[in-house]
């Protein structure tokens, strides 16, 4: 394949995350996304059973069974001349390490607010980590078919609890009942609104009309007529310009007012997007920037998932790939493992559906089967070369409970199914520091991960559990691996642990404990993160 051949592949790539709180609206608008590229029929697809709707994107049993997104999905479709690759995120924070992972294998996010509430607390974390990261956010404020706050305050929410610019693109005419449309800044006009059916259709009843046009002012009525024209005069006069260098940096959010549930103002946002984000751009490594264009073939694990097919009791790697062309049967390098393989198996996700595929470009998300070998963070690249893609960091969970299992028979079910959902990220397993699997102690972000861990390990893999609560609160990685943390001073109530690579932490149940321990131990550092 030619140079040109290949850049025109990758520049058709636009690789995205969406994230949002829960019930602001997400899963419906990645549905109408993939209803405008084709990739579904009707809107909340239906799998199985007529009585068993769930989201297209929400493959795992549980999520099914309680509604909520516990881990992050990926869905691939075409829409006019660009390859879509969408990143479908947990609203829920008791799930916000797999959305940061997520984070780390997208080009910009597409942040979903619920126009009634403004930002809400629960993903301010996941927002903040965007910016952080310097990553393009686009807002789409949404509900704008039911009583919303005003459109002002709503700017003003992301600016003040974000910390990032806002620039709208579009305003809109009303809320709720008396939602008329959306004016659009650039092109100067108004796109009216029309309520119709769910569901199947692509778009709900729309006119255009001039800001001038008579039958726009009989539309929307006299008062919502005027106060159009006074905001509109205020955006020009007040808000930020839009400046795609800031869009870029992530420090300025272009804003789009629209309903996902009656797909109004859905396919303005995707075209608006898809101009002002950008193809795959160069990753950085140990060994500086790596070109998307020409490179050859890289990629970096940035999720683990087993048994997405029950009937298989598979184990998927999920690759982003950050340069070149990815074929099939040609062999790659796994630089942590120094191992020369064939991705087995690669495949195109669309959420729980898969098809195998002999080929991939820069920007895509495959799945390739994973005999044990790969972990999260690790980089495959052709053989010859052997740089690696910035680590991504585990954080220190908050939550703790010791495992009891409940049936001594299904031991090796236990440990299979333990290791392999901490493997995936979701969990981290520690042991006592002197003992060995006899006692294992899990850490989670949030709690709700605990009723996953059991749902999980009694239904792929049998095994009865009893999680007893620990009253530690914190824990910190000791950040030289070679001290000898049984000769520490000041460890009353501080329970020494390792984690699955046997580095050593330190679990507290204050922070007050952790400062006396530093202040004890001269020369130990704690962290709070660590680089895989």
């Amino acid at each position: 394949m030619s140079e040109n051949d290949l850049r025109k592949q990758i520049e058709k790539r636009r690789t995205f995350a969406i994230i949002s709180h829960p019930d602001a609206g997400k899963t419906t608008l990645t549905e109408k996304f993939l209803l405008y590229g084709g990739a579904i029929n009707t809107a909340g697809s239906v799998k199985g059973k007529a009585n068993s709707k769930y989201a297209v994107s929400d493959w795992m049993e549980i999520e099914k069974e309680r509604g909520i997104s516990v881990t992050s999905s990926v869905l691939q479709f075409n829409y006019n001349d660009y390859c879509i690759n969408i990143l479908d995120t947990p609203g829920h924070q008791d799930f916000s390490e797999d959305t940061y992972r997520t984070l780390m294998a997208a080009d910009s996010a597409v942040m979903v607010i619920d126009a009634s509430k403004g930002v809400e607390a629960q993903t301010i974390k996941l927002f903040k980590v965007c910016v952080m990261r310097h990553i393009p956010i686009f807002t789409f404020i949404n509900k704008m078919d039911r009583d919303a706050r005003d459109s002002f305050e709503l700017l003003d929410d992301i600016e003040t609890v974000l910390g990032i610019r806002t620039c709208p693109v579009n305003w809109p005419i009303g809320s709720g009942k008396r939602f008329k449309g959306i004016y659009d800044r650039d092109a100067k006009t108004v796109r009216s609104f029309q309520s119709v059916a769910t569901g199947g259709a692509k778009a709900a009843a729309e006119t255009d009309y001039a800001i001038d046009d008579p039958a726009l002012k009989e539309l929307a009525g006299e008062d919502l007529y005027d106060q159009l024209l006074e905001e509109i005069e205020l955006l020009d006069g007040a808000s930020d310009p839009l400046d795609l260098e800031q869009v870029q940096n992530g420090e300025l959010s272009p804003v789009f007012f629209g309903s996902a549930l009656t797909t109004f103002g859905v396919e303005t946002f995707l075209n608006y997007f898809l101009q002002m984000t950008t193809p795959p751009l160069p990753r950085h490594s140990n060994e500086g920037d790596i070109d998307p264009v020409t490179s050859p073939f890289s990629a970096f694990v940035f999720k683990i998932q087993a048994n997405m097919n029950k009937a298989h009791r598979d184990r998927i790697a999920f690759m982003r790939i950050c340069s070149g062309k990815f074929e099939a049967d040609h062999d790659v390098y796994h630089v942590q493992s120094g191992r020369k393989l064939k991705l087995s198996q690669p495949q195109q996700i669309m959420a729980q559906d898969r098809q195998v595929i002999s080929e991939a470009y820069a920007g895509d998300v495959i799945g390739v089967f994973d005999p044990g070998i790969f972990s999260i963070g690790d980089t495959i690249t052709m053989p010859g070369s052997k740089f690696e893609y910035e680590g991504i960091p585990t954080f220190a969970p908050e939550h703790f409970c010791r495992v009891v299992q409940l049936n001594s028979m299904k031991r090796k079910q236990f440990v299979k199914g333990i290791t392999q959902i901490a493997q995936e990220g979701a969990i981290q397993i520690f042991q006592e520091f002197t003992a060995g699997m006899s006692e294992i102690i899990v850490g989670v972000v949030g709690v709700l991960q605990f009723d996953v861990l059991k749902y999980r390990l009694e239904n792929e893999y049998g095994c009865e559990i009893r999680l007893e609560s620990l009253p530690y609160e914190y824990i910190r990685w000791v950040g030289d691996p070679t001290t000898d943390v049984t000769k520490l001073k000041r460890m009353n109530n501080v329970k020494a642990v390792k984690d699955m690579k046997g580095n050593p932490l330190l679990l507290f149940v204050n922070d007050w404990m952790i400062r006396m321990v530093l202040e004890d131990n001269e020369g130990l550092e704690l962290l709070e993160f660590k680089k895989n």
